[in-house]
């Protein structure tokens, strides 16, 4: 079923609210009326709606199982004075890599899947209705007797993180007799992500679900101490698709060191002998490498962007992959397609942008035109 870029816009609309109507669809989109009873027409002829009411066709979604906490995010006025206090600025909002990610994927019209685990308090009803709110389906979620997790972020005045500190004793605590009630939705996902917050009992348990179903899945490792439990659990027998680490994490999967780019490349092939389809290393301001097991290695030029606020890029590069491969992009362009909605993210102050859509993305992709000075109209001159 091939869906034209309009299509899918007014598709994942319908995704965060089935009951919208053609008018409210039409407003959201800045076109008429007309036109959106024309899409919707369309999108009956092939199948992705079903009947009156915009039923809908159900699809296999994507499953994402990590953190969902709370996100506090203070950044200062002023350049940093370690030691003292800082005059600064506080916000709070829902976070975690998983969730993040799942919030971009529902927002670009992918149906997701958020298996998590949040406390039994007025923060985890918080984070869980505002997470159902942007399309992320959250029947899957636990609710344990810890505390919601939190993650602190300390910003300087120029958006980049200083320091932060997360408390997620309830991600550490959810466990396979946790997952088990979810197992059927694992082995039939369309793709599965993982961050790498679970503990490795939790992740062992997932992979060797998703290694029996044949699902395709990514992991993001995190961080460089998470990256470390992480490895032992990448073997050739049980494969993965892709993982997304920084240079940091690399060096932790791969037990090698890493200083220039020829270790870099001889630690990526580490985890291709280990099962891993695709590496996608992020590289900060260079952009990103993407090594596949058969395709070799591709540099990715890191698009400019607007830095605000550094939180979310991550979880917004990694969203936008999952999604562009799921409507068949390569994995080259679909690395292009997330470092794109990363651009889009740090350009804000969310941590996940709220108007994130495909075209969005697609526009930011798509370089400006320039028009050719042999052919431009002659200037008027007074």
């Amino acid at each position: 079923m091939m869906l034209t870029r309009r299509e899918r816009e007014v598709l994942a609309l319908l995704r965060r609210d089935p009951l919208s109507g053609a008018q409210a669809i039409a407003d959201a989109l800045g076109t008429t009326r007309a036109a959106v009873n024309v899409h919707l027409s369309n999108l009956g002829k092939k199948g992705a709606i079903l009947g009156r009411g915009y039923i809908l066709r159900q699809e296999h979604a994507v499953v994402v199982v990590g953190g969902a906490n709370v996100d506090v995010k203070v950044r200062s006025l002023a350049p940093l004075a370690y030691r003292t206090s800082n005059p600064g600025q506080a916000h709070t909002s829902p976070g975690g890599v998983a969730r993040n990610v799942a919030e971009n994927l529902a927002r670009l019209g992918t149906p997701t899947h958020l298996i998590a685990a949040v406390g039994q308090d007025p923060a985890g009803e918080r984070l869980l209705s505002e997470t159902q709110a942007t399309g992320v389906r959250i029947d899957h979620v636990h609710r344990c007797a810890h505390p919601t997790g939190t993650y602190t972020a300390v910003l300087d005045a120029d958006g980049e993180l200083a320091v932060a500190v997360a408390d997620m004793a309830a991600t550490d605590g959810l466990g396979p007799e946790h997952l088990q009630p979810a197992r059927e939705l694992i082995g039939n996902a369309s793709m599965l992500v993982l961050d790498g917050n679970l503990s490795s009992s939790a992740l062992a348990y997932v992979l060797d679900i998703a290694s029996a179903a044949g699902v395709q899945t990514v992991i993001d490792p995190v961080s460089v101490p998470k990256a470390a439990l992480l490895a032992p659990l990448l073997a050739a027998g049980r494969p993965v698709f892709a993982v997304t680490p920084n240079v940091a994490e690399l060096g932790a999967l791969s037990g090698r060191d890493i200083s220039h780019d020829r270790e870099l490349t001889e630690a990526v092939a580490v985890l291709h002998e280990r099962g891993v389809q695709y590496v996608w290393v992020r590289l900060g301001e260079r952009g990103s490498l993407l090594s596949g097991a058969e395709e070799g290695v591709t540099f990715l030029d890191a698009p400019p962007a607007e830095v605000q606020d550094v939180t979310g890029a991550g979880d917004a590069m990694l969203g936008g992959f999952v999604h562009a491969l799921l409507t068949g992009e390569d994995p080259v362009a679909a690395a292009r397609y997330g470092h794109a909605a990363a651009a889009l993210t740090v350009a804000t102050t969310a941590t996940v942008r709220p108007d994130l859509t495909p075209r969005l993305v697609e526009d930011a992709l798509t370089p400006p035109l320039v028009e050719d000075a042999r052919h431009a109209p002659p200037r008027r001159t007074t």
